[in-house]
Protein backbone atom coordinates (compact mmCIF):
# COMPACT_ATOMS: atom_id res chain seq x y z
CA UNK A 1 0.00 0.00 0.00
CA UNK A 2 1.11 3.62 -0.75
CA UNK A 3 2.54 5.67 1.85
CA UNK A 4 -0.77 8.46 0.78
CA UNK A 5 -3.24 5.01 1.20
CA UNK A 6 -1.42 4.67 4.67
CA UNK A 7 -2.08 8.38 5.83
CA UNK A 8 -5.24 8.99 4.41
CA UNK A 9 -6.38 5.47 6.62
CA UNK A 10 -4.70 7.18 9.46
CA UNK A 11 -6.29 10.57 9.09
CA UNK A 12 -10.00 8.94 8.71
CA UNK A 13 -9.77 6.41 11.76
CA UNK A 14 -8.52 9.45 13.63
CA UNK A 15 -11.30 11.78 12.73
CA UNK A 16 -8.64 14.62 14.17
CA UNK A 17 -6.08 16.38 13.50
CA UNK A 18 -2.76 14.93 13.12
CA UNK A 19 0.86 15.98 13.51
CA UNK A 20 3.59 15.47 10.33
CA UNK A 21 5.91 14.11 13.14
CA UNK A 22 3.34 11.23 14.91
CA UNK A 23 3.24 10.30 10.85
CA UNK A 24 6.43 9.72 10.80
CA UNK A 25 6.50 7.60 13.73
CA UNK A 26 3.49 5.61 13.19
CA UNK A 27 4.65 4.76 9.54
CA UNK A 28 8.27 4.68 10.03
CA UNK A 29 8.81 7.05 7.18
CA UNK A 30 11.60 10.44 7.31
CA UNK A 31 9.70 13.38 7.30
CA UNK A 32 10.47 14.22 3.36
CA UNK A 33 8.72 11.24 2.07
CA UNK A 34 5.59 11.81 4.02
CA UNK A 35 5.74 15.36 3.50
CA UNK A 36 5.67 13.75 -0.90
CA UNK A 37 2.82 11.69 0.31
CA UNK A 38 0.80 14.58 1.44
CA UNK A 39 1.20 16.53 -1.79
CA UNK A 40 -0.07 13.08 -3.25
CA UNK A 41 -2.58 12.70 -1.33
CA UNK A 42 -3.48 16.08 -1.25
CA UNK A 43 -3.54 16.07 -5.07
CA UNK A 44 -5.70 12.28 -5.68
CA UNK A 45 -8.55 14.13 -3.45
CA UNK A 46 -8.95 17.40 -5.62
CA UNK A 47 -12.33 17.50 -6.82
CA UNK A 48 -13.41 15.04 -4.46
CA UNK A 49 -15.79 14.94 -1.58
CA UNK A 50 -12.93 14.69 0.98
CA UNK A 51 -9.81 17.07 0.99
CA UNK A 52 -6.63 17.11 2.68
CA UNK A 53 -6.57 20.62 5.83
CA UNK A 54 -3.22 21.42 6.47
CA UNK A 55 -2.38 23.94 9.56
CA UNK A 56 1.32 24.55 10.39
CA UNK A 57 2.53 21.27 11.05
CA UNK A 58 -1.15 19.14 11.41
CA UNK A 59 -3.34 17.64 8.96
CA UNK A 60 -7.06 16.63 8.49
CA UNK A 61 -9.66 15.24 6.69
CA UNK A 62 -12.56 16.98 6.09
CA UNK A 63 -15.22 17.64 3.62
CA UNK A 64 -14.89 19.78 0.30
CA UNK A 65 -16.08 23.41 0.38
CA UNK A 66 -18.60 21.93 -2.67
CA UNK A 67 -20.46 19.71 0.23
CA UNK A 68 -20.97 22.94 2.78
CA UNK A 69 -24.73 23.49 1.70
CA UNK A 70 -25.16 19.16 2.35
CA UNK A 71 -23.18 18.87 5.15
CA UNK A 72 -24.67 21.88 6.99
CA UNK A 73 -28.50 20.71 6.12
CA UNK A 74 -27.50 17.32 7.96
CA UNK A 75 -25.91 18.91 10.85
CA UNK A 76 -28.83 21.40 11.24
CA UNK A 77 -31.45 18.52 11.34
CA UNK A 78 -29.18 16.69 13.48
CA UNK A 79 -30.05 19.31 16.14
CA UNK A 80 -33.47 19.88 16.14
CA UNK A 81 -33.43 15.81 16.50
CA UNK A 82 -34.05 15.12 19.83
CA UNK A 83 -31.55 13.69 22.25
CA UNK A 84 -32.88 10.48 22.74
CA UNK A 85 -32.05 7.77 25.53
CA UNK A 86 -28.41 6.80 24.16
CA UNK A 87 -27.60 11.08 24.28
CA UNK A 88 -29.62 11.68 27.48
CA UNK A 89 -27.55 8.54 29.36
CA UNK A 90 -23.76 10.43 28.55
CA UNK A 91 -24.67 13.63 29.07
CA UNK A 92 -25.80 12.26 32.65
CA UNK A 93 -22.52 10.29 32.75
CA UNK A 94 -21.07 13.50 31.82
CA UNK A 95 -22.19 15.78 34.22
CA UNK A 96 -21.97 13.62 36.88
CA UNK A 97 -18.47 12.16 36.36
CA UNK A 98 -17.00 14.25 34.14
CA UNK A 99 -14.10 15.45 33.54
CA UNK A 100 -14.43 11.36 31.92
CA UNK A 101 -12.63 9.80 28.82
CA UNK A 102 -14.65 8.25 26.47
CA UNK A 103 -13.56 4.95 27.21
CA UNK A 104 -15.01 5.50 30.74
CA UNK A 105 -18.74 6.66 29.21
CA UNK A 106 -18.20 3.09 27.13
CA UNK A 107 -17.72 1.04 30.54
CA UNK A 108 -20.46 2.73 31.95
CA UNK A 109 -23.00 2.63 28.94
CA UNK A 110 -21.44 -0.86 27.78
CA UNK A 111 -21.51 0.22 24.38
CA UNK A 112 -19.29 2.68 21.79
CA UNK A 113 -20.41 6.24 22.76
CA UNK A 114 -18.50 8.07 19.91
CA UNK A 115 -21.55 8.75 17.56
CA UNK A 116 -23.50 10.10 20.76
CA UNK A 117 -20.01 12.53 22.33
CA UNK A 118 -20.01 13.67 18.34
CA UNK A 119 -23.45 14.41 18.56
CA UNK A 120 -23.12 16.21 22.07
CA UNK A 121 -20.55 18.32 21.19
CA UNK A 122 -21.67 19.64 17.91
CA UNK A 123 -24.95 20.73 20.35
CA UNK A 124 -22.36 22.57 22.27
CA UNK A 125 -23.42 20.73 25.56
CA UNK A 126 -20.13 19.19 26.03
CA UNK A 127 -16.56 20.49 25.31
CA UNK A 128 -13.43 17.94 24.70
CA UNK A 129 -10.38 19.04 26.64
CA UNK A 130 -6.42 17.20 26.46
CA UNK A 131 -6.04 14.76 29.14
CA UNK A 132 -3.41 15.56 30.90
CA UNK A 133 -2.98 12.00 32.58
CA UNK A 134 -2.90 10.52 29.12
CA UNK A 135 -1.85 12.71 26.06
CA UNK A 136 -3.29 10.12 23.47
CA UNK A 137 -7.25 10.44 25.18
CA UNK A 138 -9.32 13.38 25.78
CA UNK A 139 -11.69 14.42 28.47
CA UNK A 140 -14.89 15.34 27.72
CA UNK A 141 -17.12 18.00 30.21
CA UNK A 142 -20.27 19.62 30.48
CA UNK A 143 -19.76 23.05 28.68
CA UNK A 144 -21.27 26.66 30.59
CA UNK A 145 -24.06 26.88 27.71
CA UNK A 146 -25.48 23.63 29.32
CA UNK A 147 -25.56 24.36 32.64
CA UNK A 148 -26.99 27.55 31.55
CA UNK A 149 -29.22 25.87 30.33
CA UNK A 150 -30.08 23.66 32.69
CA UNK A 151 -30.24 26.38 35.39
CA UNK A 152 -27.43 25.42 37.80
CA UNK A 153 -24.66 28.00 38.50
CA UNK A 154 -23.01 25.02 39.75
CA UNK A 155 -22.27 21.33 38.75
CA UNK A 156 -23.09 20.39 42.32
CA UNK A 157 -25.84 21.74 41.80
CA UNK A 158 -27.34 18.92 40.27
CA UNK A 159 -30.06 16.68 41.72
CA UNK A 160 -28.77 14.14 43.59
CA UNK A 161 -25.23 14.59 42.90
CA UNK A 162 -23.16 13.28 46.06
CA UNK A 163 -26.05 10.17 46.13
CA UNK A 164 -25.07 9.70 41.84
CA UNK A 165 -21.13 9.97 41.93
CA UNK A 166 -21.22 7.49 44.84
CA UNK A 167 -23.19 5.18 43.07
CA UNK A 168 -21.09 5.55 39.52
CA UNK A 169 -18.15 4.83 41.72
CA UNK A 170 -19.00 2.07 43.31
CA UNK A 171 -20.30 0.76 39.93
CA UNK A 172 -16.71 1.19 38.40
CA UNK A 173 -15.26 -0.22 41.50
CA UNK A 174 -17.47 -3.58 41.23
CA UNK A 175 -16.91 -3.69 37.49
CA UNK A 176 -13.03 -3.66 38.18
CA UNK A 177 -13.24 -5.98 40.70
CA UNK A 178 -14.80 -8.09 38.32
CA UNK A 179 -12.13 -7.90 35.80
CA UNK A 180 -9.41 -8.84 38.19
CA UNK A 181 -10.97 -12.18 38.92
Amino acid sequence: MDLDSKIEALLFYKGEAMKVKELVKLLGADKDSIESALNTLQEKLSGRGVTLIRKEDEIQLATSREMSDIIEQIRKDELTKDLGKAGAETLAIVLYKGPVTRAEIDYIRGVNSTFILRNLLIRGLVEKVSNPKDQRSFLYKPTLELLSFLGISNIQDLPQFGEVQDELIKFSETEEEKDDI
